[in-house]
Order: C-alpha cells, then sequence, then structure tokens
C-alpha cells in the first residue's frame, strides 16, 4: 500500500483504512471535507497529516490548523473535534492504550 495513493473516487464518508491493529492501532484516514462531532476517546492518539490540511479545535474553543507533515498529540479524554479538512486530507493516526496517569498528574 502507498499511502499517498487515492481511489479514483472517494466514498462520501471517511475513508478509513486499518494499517495494524491490536494494542497499538494504526490507521490512514482520508477525509474529503468531512468533519466530525465530539470525541471523548479512551486511548492516547497522535497524528500526522500527510497531505492536505485539517483543523482540530478543542473543548474551550482553541483551534489547531494543521498542514502536511504536522502532528497533534491528543491524550485520552482530550475532547477534540475536527472543525475542518481540506480536499482531501490524508491522516496517519496511531492509537494506544492510555498512559496511567501518576499520583502527580503527569
Amino acid at each position: 500500500m502507498n499511502v499517498f495513493a487515492l481511489p479514483a473516487e472517494l466514498p462520501a464518508e471517511e475513508l478509513v483504512e486499518p494499517l495494524l491493529t491490536g494494542a497499538t492501532r494504526i490507521e490512514r484516514i482520508v477525509s474529503n471535507g468531512q468533519t466530525s462531532g465530539w470525541y471523548d476517546q479512551a486511548e492516547d492518539e497522535w497524528v500526522c497529516v500527510l497531505a492536505g490540511e485539517g483543523e482540530l479545535e478543542y473543548a474551550g474553543g482553541r483551534r489547531q490548523r494543521l498542514r502536511a507533515g504536522d502532528t497533534a498529540w491528543l491524550p485520552a479524554h482530550l475532547r477534540h473535534r475536527v472543525s475542518y479538512t481540506s480536499a482531501p486530507c490524508i491522516w496517519l493516526c496511531v492509537f494506544r492504550p492510555a498512559e496511567p496517569q501518576s499520583a502527580s498528574g503527569r
């Protein structure tokens, strides 16, 4: 598989393709102008925009624009949503079990 190769016609919904499954999961997501509802995930997530651009909005209103090569770290239960994607936007997403919180809150 080539992570940059796109199908001749993209589906109406985001295209989610698992690349690795197990405790750590890696997905290629191809957005085509889609946005999302709010996420409050039990997993940690690292995202990288491979092509195009997207925008994450966090609870409280802060927004983060991601362009090709930009990454974001989304610890478990960080409320966020995708508020914008270019047509297309290729994301590489790595999910893993949440890191346990220490007594000091780190």
